[in-house]
């Protein structure tokens, strides 16, 4: 346990009150944390100012003064986040080991300093998975030659895969480890296998998805090929999308019982994941043939909307676009010019698919709520 001040820096946390409050700058101290955190635990603070990478090193808490703390940089106002001991695997849940919903800051210059107690680790509590037996893991480690790592790959079957001898569409999903399973998710999971399973039962719909892992602290650079507003990253999302095209659907085709052609093979993702979903769907029509994009980060990528302009007459991919009015103030607008871009330079009505969720804010929930309605509009259902 952490005291949060003592007599003898009262002061100290007084001119550190002071000083931040002057630059308007927010500082994040951790007064307590659960008795079975280990001894020189590193802790991390990731949200939605840093693409939810699960922890990096410049957004790293310091030990101080008997307690973790970081002052954010000044431009960090009216964000969410979580509690990190490095990576989403190790991400802070209540008491019972349950996910938490995303902590959330508003600029208030009246409070430059905020507390905050960690209940527990995800990683340190025992956890039952809640993903379906037809969810398998295709591998713990996938190599990827393109980006010189390594990532876990699950996948979801047909309830009958095992039992049938035929051949289904295929759906890539990024962010894997929020697709199938609560034990596994840093923010809750879609429920991607419950909703395909209704489907399964309400229209006899079949489909297999191959959900990736993001890379952490590597997601923001690998779910982009552009450079993006307020972050410094690496454009590295052609190498993740060759990876796919040239490395992982091959390997999935050759395994599993799949339909190959490009009408039979979607991409989907949310977030920075609705970007790198836009980009591969342009880039790559040979390939994939559908795309649903949930709240994509268009706003923070400018290139994208000449990117679209300039692919879209070759393009005749079917694309469902989401997001929800309670989003980032950009959000919608930079969505909806767009979908008029790609309209204006010829793309058929039939094939293109936009709808705002009143209310919809950016989280999982939204984007679990939604994934049926895209599959179905997709799948012609």
């Amino acid at each position: 346990m952490f005291n949060k001040s003592s007599n003898t820096c009262f002061l100290i946390g007084f001119c550190f009150l002071s000083i931040h409050y002057l630059m308007g700058q927010t500082t994040l101290v951790i007064e307590s944390l659960p008795d079975n955190t280990p001894g020189g635990t590193k802790i991390f603070i990731s949200g939605d100012f840093e693409g939810w990478t699960g922890g990096q090193d410049s957004y790293e808490l310091k030990y101080d003064q008997g307690s973790y703390r970081i002052t954010l940089p000044e431009q960090v106002k009216d964000f969410s986040f979580k509690f990190t001991r490095g990576s989403w695997g190790s991400v802070e849940v209540d008491q019972t080991g349950n996910q938490i919903d995303n902590r959330m800051i508003q600029d208030d210059e009246s409070q430059p300093i905020r507390y905050f107690s960690i209940e527990n680790w995800s990683d340190l509590m025992p956890g039952t998975s809640t993903a379906g037996k037809n969810v398998i893991v295709l591998s713990e480690a996938f190599d990827m030659p393109e980006l010189s790592s390594k990532r876990k790959i699950w996948m979801y079957l047909p309830p009958d895969y095992d039992s049938e001898t035929a051949h289904y569409p295929v759906l890539y999903m990024h962010d894997g480890q929020n697709l199938f399973d609560q034990k596994t998710s840093y923010n809750g999971e879609w429920e991607v296998d419950e909703t395909l399973d209704a489907l399964f039962e309400a229209y006899d719909f079949r489909l297999i998805v191959v959900g990736i892992e993001n890379g952490g602290p590597d997601r923001i650079d690998e779910y982009s090929p552009w450079n993006l507003k307020s972050y410094k990253n690496q454009k590295k999302g052609d190498l993740y999308i060759n990876f796919i095209v040239h490395n992982l659907k091959p390997f999935v085709d050759k395994n599993f019982r799949t339909l190959t052609g490009s009408q039979d093979t979607g991409i989907m993702g949310s977030s920075l994941g609705g970007l790198i979903s836009h980009y591969a769907v342009l880039k790559y029509p040979g390939t994939f043939g559908k795309a649903a994009l949930f709240s994509p980060s268009f706003e923070l990528a400018s290139e994208s909307f000449e990117f679209s302009s300039e692919l879209c007459e070759k393009n005749s991919s079917k694309l469902y676009f989401m997001a929800g009015d309670a989003e980032s103030e950009n959000m919608v607008p930079s969505m909806t010019k767009i979908v008029e871009q790609l309209k204006s330079c010829g793309y058929q009505d039939s094939h293109i698919q936009s709808k705002v969720v009143a209310g919809g804010e950016h989280h999982e929930k939204l984007w679990r709520e939604e994934f049926k309605d895209a599959i179905q509009w997709l799948y012609n259902m």
